[in-house]
C-alpha cells in the first residue's frame, strides 16, 4: 500500500471516529458539551441535530471508503463536515470564546484533510 493509499483510508477513518465520538458526547449531554455550547450561544435543542450531522458525515466518509464509485459521497460528507465546523468556529469567534478554539479547529482540520485526500488523491 502506498502512502497515498494509506492516507486515503486513515484520514477519513480518523475523521469518522472523532465525529462519532463527539456526536455521542452531544447526544449524551456531556457536561463539557453543554458548558461550551451555552458559552458560545448554541441552544441545547440544537445538540441532537448537530450530532445527527456529525454522524451523517462520519457515515458518508465510511461509505466513501467502500468503493471508488462511492468516493464522491465521501467527498460530499467531508465537505459537509468542513462547513459544519466552519460554523462552529464562527460561533466561537462571534461569542469571543477563543480560549478553546482548538477544539472546533481540530475537527475542522480533520474534515478538511479528509476532503483533501478524498478529492486530490
Amino acid at each position: 500500500m502506498t502512502g497515498t493509499q494509506l492516507a486515503l483510508v486513515v484520514v477519513p477513518l480518523l475523521t469518522a471516529a472523532v465525529n462519532v465520538g463527539i456526536a455521542a458526547a452531544d447526544l449524551a449531554g456531556a457536561r463539557f458539551v453543554l458548558a461550551n455550547s451555552a458559552e458560545v450561544g448554541v441552544p441545547r435543542s440544537w445538540l441532537p441535530w448537530l450530532a445527527t450531522l456529525k454522524l451523517a458525515g462520519a457515515a458518508g466518509l465510511l461509505l466513501g471508503l467502500l468503493d471508488a464509485a462511492l468516493r464522491p459521497l465521501g467527498a460530499a460528507a467531508a465537505c459537509g463536515l468542513v462547513l459544519l465546523y466552519l460554523g462552529a468556529l464562527a460561533f466561537h469567534l462571534r461569542a469571543r470564546v477563543v480560549y478553546n478554539l482548538a477544539f472546533p479547529g481540530f475537527y475542522f482540520v480533520t474534515a478538511a484533510a479528509s476532503l483533501a485526500v478524498t478529492v486530490f488523491c
